[in-house]
């Protein structure tokens, strides 16, 4: 079993609550020995809250795995606290079997009762420094990623993908039990990565484009701010006509063309590269994404803002100023700016 811990589950535990409690209130007319076990309970059990699972789905898993009697003893135990219910969240819980509804509740509502580890995965990693990360948390070793990356059918990556996981490995905290495999831990990284595309109204067909385009904003943007913006940029210099003719020229493609990290902006030689990542030379998007795009970056692909840019550059690295253009000329004077931030901070450029 895996949990995924991203978000509270709370708002959704709160809502289902609010509709359930006038649904079951006609459930709880018998008497306790009907609806629940007497407790404390006894063995042990592991039981996973995913995220986005509301009252009605932890209700059922912890019937199903006999912790409560029905799902009625849990939801009664809800009920009467809704805004403990509230924090609730995704995560493994080790419990007995044959609890009441209270118990089990108690136990759901202190995070300190998760058992497994949490692992952060930060948003544009390219696949290797996923991998390096997640068998840093797990002990699994990388070549067991690298493997179970290679079958996509197992672990649920698109047709579109074209057999690389570049791209679909979903940036955020994680909780995978010991017993999880591989496989099973980027199965739920790509799963979550599809949901993402799904919730932001992404058709599937241009699945693997927008993750194309949302890993380019990730690599280019250091803040929220900026997005929707690059995202159009994108879009913009895509145009075969003047004045940037089809060429990208974004550094982050070279960046990973060269899989050197580090520094503000591209050297001649690494601009020189014939890899078909390498924008500056080559038209059009490049052939897969350069790294795993957050649901910010993958929200402003899907929702560019709308503006005439074609180009922009951050002239502070450190602070990620950044400044948006429609002319050569403005861009240069931009450009200008960042070279005099060069010039004081030789060791990042």
């Amino acid at each position: 079993m895996l949990a995924l811990l991203l978000a509270l589950v709370g708002g959704g535990v709160y809502a289902a609550y609010s509709v359930l409690v006038p649904a079951v209130s006609g459930l709880f007319s018998g008497g306790d020995g009907e609806v629940d076990y007497p407790g404390p309970g006894q063995g042990e059990v592991l039981v996973v809250v995913q995220s986005g699972d509301t009252g009605e789905d932890i209700a059922t898993t912890l019937r199903d795995n006999d912790v409560t009697k029905t799902r009625t003893a849990y939801l009664r135990a809800a009920a009467g606290d809704p805004e403990a219910a509230a924090t609730i969240q995704p995560g493994t819980y080790t419990m007995r079997q044959q609890m009441t509804g209270a118990g089990a509740f108690a136990i759901l509502t202190d995070p300190a009762n998760r058992v497994a580890d949490r692992i952060t995965i930060r948003e544009g990693l390219w696949k290797d420094e996923v991998f390096a990360a997640l068998s840093d948390g797990t002990g699994i070793p990388v070549e067991d990623y690298e493997k179970a990356a290679e079958d996509a059918e197992a672990i649920g990556l698109p047709d579109q993908a074209g057999g690389d996981v570049e791209g679909w490995l979903f940036p955020a905290s994680y909780e995978f039990n010991d017993s999880s495999s591989a496989a099973e831990q980027l199965e739920q990284m790509v799963s979550l990565t599809k949901r993402t595309l799904e919730d932001t109204g992404v058709a599937e067909d241009d699945w693997e484009q927008t993750l194309i385009i949302a890993s380019i904003v990730e690599g280019e943007v250091s803040g929220d701010a900026d997005r929707a913006k690059v995202a159009r940029v994108v879009l913009n210099r895509l145009d075969s006509g003047p004045p940037s003719y089809g060429l990208l020229q974004m550094d982050s493609t070279v960046h990973y063309a060269v899989q050197q990290r580090g520094k503000a902006g591209t050297t001649d030689e690494q601009r020189a590269s014939d890899s078909p990542y390498n924008t500056y030379k080559v038209t059009g998007l490049p052939p897969g994404p350069i790294g795993n795009p957050g649901a910010a970056s993958i929200e402003a692909a899907a929702d560019p803002e709308p503006g005439d840019w074609y180009f922009f550059v951050t002239v502070n690295p450190d602070t990620g100023e950044t400044r948006f253009a429609t002319t050569l000329e403005e861009h240069n004077r931009n450009v200008e700016e960042f070279q005099a931030w060069c010039s004081e901070n030789a060791d990042q450029c």
